[in-house]
């Protein structure tokens, strides 16, 4: 059954991911308002998707896609001024542009003035805008209208055409009717297809043997849903597992396992019965802190805990907390409950009996461990909620709990290990010292998302690595000891560390010594998936560059059929600010880039291009909304959204030399290490 359930909410997510891709983040409505008998406003009205912002008009060259307005041969009436923006107006520098953009969130209107000349007009006309948010870009949109109306009285009457002018019209009207049955797939080219009528062509791609140009939702969707269902909870899981074990070896948990495993075994005289509350207690462990991560899950929505990931006062409250953690962990001061909690309870426990003592002996447990515990709970907590995975709380306290309760059921049956287990001592606070390092460490992650997300830079790309150097730098000097805390003293005097702590101290310093190279621009591979983006840093010394081979789709694909290699398809824009952003933060790393130049070939194809088709096309998207082609970038758009089921970029995915995806798709995500997977995955 719970198989079933897991596999339901499994399916959910990945529908609600696809729907996600596919969902207009922007909703505009367009109407015609007459001001005067020869004045007509064409008002364009948008309501914006949290999180994501419309670009204003005018915005230079280079740069986002801007708002701008088209007439298509209007009668009776002529466009008078410019498109006119109204709404609240934000202005701010973009560092990837190198210019100051301006945009709208939340709402805007546009407006386009007609001044009308004849008693009747026929407007007609698209507006085209370019949407983002902080992950990904819309490529550039059109919003058709088509108006008729009335003008003065006192204007002219509309010229008319004569017969032969109309015959014509109708003729051409009748050829582009034909043309528009046929053209949501004429103007795709089929690979190796001798096929000359559209008729056919249509035909031929609706059965899906139209090569390279043949749909492709499907079986991506299928990719796609497999990498969400294979992530996520099983790293969560094993994280909150690696937790509970260094929770163990602290000076809050580690005393009490013998104390506890002999009470039990010492409690009855049947000693099945005493393994079988010891077992009973280990379990009670596991739904204490199991409850702790099913609460979260219930108190927040899937979208509530994705948006935390992003959100910068939730960030800045981790890094805080995190802090906090640390210098607990320190022994600058000890985090503890009311002790009339703990006392509470324990005399409760011992005033009951069967299975609810001890269940209330581990509720015990959870509150007199909580200064050790609680910064790792914590810790664990914050990353599985900020995962974006709404069980992920959930999956995270489970292998918790079940590291933290395992001892107690393994001495429980093999008590002859208890006398072989390591004796309290100076240990436990040496491990308590190390994840407070790593505490610090996590902490400057989250205060990063929030330095981006405000533009704060106060924690660029070298300012973060110059103080993880110190902290790992640090944490090794402490491990070969080179310097104490004050918890560390025993007697007033430091004590020698082990073998082992100095051999960690030595791995720590290296990889201080790692990271040096990255303040002059070095990727880092294994600090990239919590640094900022390289971007970010002023001083860059790699300056490495990728480009496509190939800026056309068919030319890109022939070429990959004439070499045998697959291909990576790079859906992009001009005016896309992320894209950018990956260019130059992943696809610099000399491995990716070597990657990408010699095991695939490369096609760029930006939505946003402004080059003409050689003819127009009208097309139906799969919403069933009629879209006309217009330009090279129109044909990128519709290729992406017909081919993949998607609409966002950047988008990229890597196909065979048939157009067949060979893995699930990838998008924006400043990881090199996730990158490098990606592509091996396609490469296999």
């Amino acid at each position: 059954m719970f198989r079933k359930i897991t596999s339901i909410w499994i399916l959910l997510f990945v529908v609600t991911q696809v729907m996600a891709q596919m969902a207009m983040p922007v909703h505009f409505s367009v109407k015609q308002q007459q001001t005067s008998p020869d004045v007509v406003d064409v008002i364009f009205s948008a309501t914006i998707d949290k999180g994501w912002h419309v670009y204003s008009t005018n915005l230079p060259d280079g740069g986002p896609t801007s708002a701008t307005f088209h007439d298509e041969g209007s009668t009776g009436a002529k466009p008078q001024g410019a498109l006119q923006p109204k709404g609240h107006e934000i202005s701010e520098d973009d560092k990837i542009f190198e210019m100051k953009v301006r945009y709208f969130e939340q709402s805007v209107s546009f407006v386009q003035r007609y001044k009308v000349t004849d008693k009747e007009y026929h407007i007609k006309g698209y507006l085209e805008y370019g949407a983002c948010n902080d992950q990904m870009c819309m490529p550039p949109t059109t919003v058709e209208f088509d108006f008729t109306g009335k003008g003065p009285e006192k204007a002219k009457e509309p010229e008319k055409a004569d017969d032969a002018t109309k015959k014509e019209e109708q003729a051409e009207q009748s050829d582009n009717a034909e043309k528009v049955d046929t053209a949501a797939m004429a103007i795709l080219p089929v690979a190796d297809s001798t096929a000359t009528d559209s008729a056919m062509l249509n035909t031929a791609m609706v059965k899906g043997e139209a090569g390279w140009w043949a749909p492709m939702v499907d079986e991506l969707k299928a990719f796609d849903g497999d990498a969400v269902t294979d992530h996520s909870w099983l790293y969560i899981f094993l994280m909150g597992f690696v937790g509970g074990l260094l929770a163990l070896f602290t000076p809050c948990v580690w005393p009490i396992i013998p104390m506890t495993v002999s009470f039990f075994l010492k409690r009855s005289k049947d000693k099945r019965k005493g393994v079988r509350d010891a077992i009973t207690y280990g379990i009670s462990i596991v739904v204490i802190y199991l409850a702790l991560g099913l609460i979260i899950t219930a108190l927040f929505e899937a979208q509530t805990l994705n948006s935390l990931a992003t959100n910068a006062v939730f960030n800045i409250f981790f890094f805080l907390l995190l802090v906090v953690f640390a210098l607990s962990f320190f022994g600058w001061f000890e985090l503890r409950l009311p002790s009339s909690w703990a006392n509470k309870v324990d005399n409760k426990a011992t005033s009951t009996s069967g299975l609810l003592s001890i269940f209330l002996m581990a509720f015990t447990l959870a509150l007199v461990s909580f200064s050790c515990t609680a910064p790792i709970v914590g810790l664990l907590l914050v990353e599985a909620s900020t995962s974006g995975n709404w069980l992920g709380p959930a999956a995270g306290m489970l292998g918790f709990a079940i590291a933290l309760a395992l001892p107690f059921t393994l001495f429980a049956l093999f008590p002859t290990w208890l006398k072989q287990a390591p004796k309290s001592g100076s240990w436990m606070n040496t491990i308590k010292v190390v994840l407070g390092f790593i505490e610090l460490a996590f902490a400057l992650k989250f205060f990063s998302v929030a330095d981006l997300a405000y533009g704060w830079h106060l924690l660029d790309r070298e300012v973060f690595l110059s103080l993880w150097i110190a902290i790992f730098g640090l944490l090794g000097l402490y491990l070969i000891g080179m310097f104490k805390f004050q918890s560390d003293l025993v007697d007033g005097e430091p004590k020698p560390m082990p073998v082992p702590c100095i051999m960690l101290g030595l791995c720590s310093l290296a990889f201080a010594i790692y990271m040096v190279p990255g303040l002059w621009g070095a990727p880092c591979k294994a600090v990239s998936a919590f640094a900022p983006p390289i971007y970010t840093q002023d001083f860059n010394l790699n300056t490495h560059e990728v480009r496509a081979a190939y800026t056309d789709y068919d030319q890109g694909m022939a070429a990959a059929k004439a070499q045998g290699k697959p291909v990576f398809l790079d859906f992009t824009g001009f005016g896309c600010v992320n894209c950018r952003k990956m260019e130059a933060a992943v696809w610099t790393d000399p491995t990716v880039a070597k990657k990408l130049t010699q095991d695939y070939v490369l096609i760029s194809l930006f939505v946003d291009d402004k080059t003409p088709l050689d003819s127009t096309y009208t097309v139906t998207l799969p919403s069933g909304e009629r879209k006309t082609l217009r330009t090279i970038g129109d044909k990128w758009s519709y290729l992406e959204q017909m081919k993949f089921g998607h609409l966002t970029q950047p988008l990229y995915v890597l196909v065979d030399n048939d157009g067949r995806p060979l893995t699930g798709s990838f998008s924006y995500k400043e990881d090199v290490n996730a990158f490098l997977e990606f592509l091996d995955k396609g490469a296999r």
